[in-house]
């Protein structure tokens, strides 16, 4: 097929568009920068520059592609991780998920498109009834006042995108990533990871909010699943043990030759950073893939966090 992916250069589309090109199809990956062209282009994506919050600028680089299927891998997550910073970021990324979705959608109902994939997250999942949900989940109806923001653009990208008539409109829920290129990693640089080194990444009160992870080679497969044989609607995309985070930041800062994690008291966090993270740490759910591997076949290569930590971080 012929695939265009809005975000081709960042973590998810640098795995993606190998696996696809890898099973025959042609891919168009987009960038904002031209520095990443060359980079796109040796993973075998025909490279275009656009600014995603530009509606005329994307509508000519999707009428230019003709595809068949449009993936939606837009963030603008990265950098130095300054409170400054990350919500700049959270910002720009909750811009992606609204303005660039609707941008992304037009373009591709113009030249008839018949398939359209975008990136959503788990994170803020709500938990109800139990630990671990299903894609019956809905997102938090009343998230933390400074978690509003972005909640209201996941529901806006996950509604949006499910909504349409006119294609195949699926949403996938990832669980976080780990791997290459997406700072929770072994190499130099590694944001995450650098901050991990550092304990500046504490278990919050009791540290009882699930984690559902998945390492990004894995994403990337459930991805190419939902391009290839996808139904319409929402894919939860994680490995199969969802666990707390006090069990679980403890052994991924021993694979990253960290100490371990400090603990810091809710309240204190709640009155440096907010109420998200605290929620995030306390009352987060974590998610089952049984779906995607159940309509798709589709099989983890790290099925546990715990040898994805030990193996895939090398």
């Amino acid at each position: 097929m012929k695939i265009f992916i809005a975000g081709a250069s960042g973590a998810m589309g640098s795995q993606l568009v190998p696996q696809l090109v890898a099973r025959g199809h042609e891919v168009v990956g987009t960038t904002r920068s031209a520095g990443k062209v060359g980079a796109l282009r040796t993973l075998g994506a025909e490279p275009v520059v656009v600014d995603a919050l530009d509606p005329e600028a994307v509508a000519e680089a999707v009428a230019k592609a003709e595809p068949e299927v449009v993936v939606h891998q837009l963030t603008a997550l990265g950098g130095r991780p300054s409170f400054r910073e990350v919500k700049r970021m959270a910002a720009a990324t909750n811009r992606l998920r609204t303005e660039g979705t609707d941008h992304l959608l037009a373009a591709a109902r113009a030249v008839g498109v018949r398939t359209f994939v975008a990136q959503s997250n788990a994170i803020w999942v709500e938990r109800t009834g139990g630990p671990v949900i299903d894609e019956n989940g809905r997102l938090e109806p009343n998230p933390p006042k400074d978690a509003e923001p972005l909640v209201a653009a996941l529901r806006h990208l996950e509604e949006a995108v499910t909504g349409i008539s006119w294609a195949d409109g699926i949403a996938i829920r990832y669980g976080a990533f780990y791997g290459p290129g997406t700072g929770v990693e072994t190499a130099s640089g590694a944001v995450m990871a650098e901050m991990i080194r550092k304990r500046m990444v504490p278990i919050i009160g009791g540290g009882g909010g699930m984690m559902s992870w998945v390492h990004i080679t894995d994403a990337a497969s459930a991805t190419v699943a939902a391009i290839e044989r996808g139904r319409p609607g929402i894919y939860h995309v994680a490995d199969d043990e969802p666990a707390p985070v006090r069990d679980v930041l403890p052994v991924l800062a021993k694979a990253l030759g960290a100490k371990p994690p400090r603990r810091v008291p809710a309240w204190l966090v709640r009155l440096v950073a907010g109420q998200a993270p605290v929620h995030m740490m306390t009352q987060a759910c974590g998610i089952s893939s049984e779906k995607i591997k159940r309509e798709l076949g589709w099989t983890p290569r790290y099925p546990s966090w715990r040898t994805g930590f030990a193996e895939g971080l090398r």
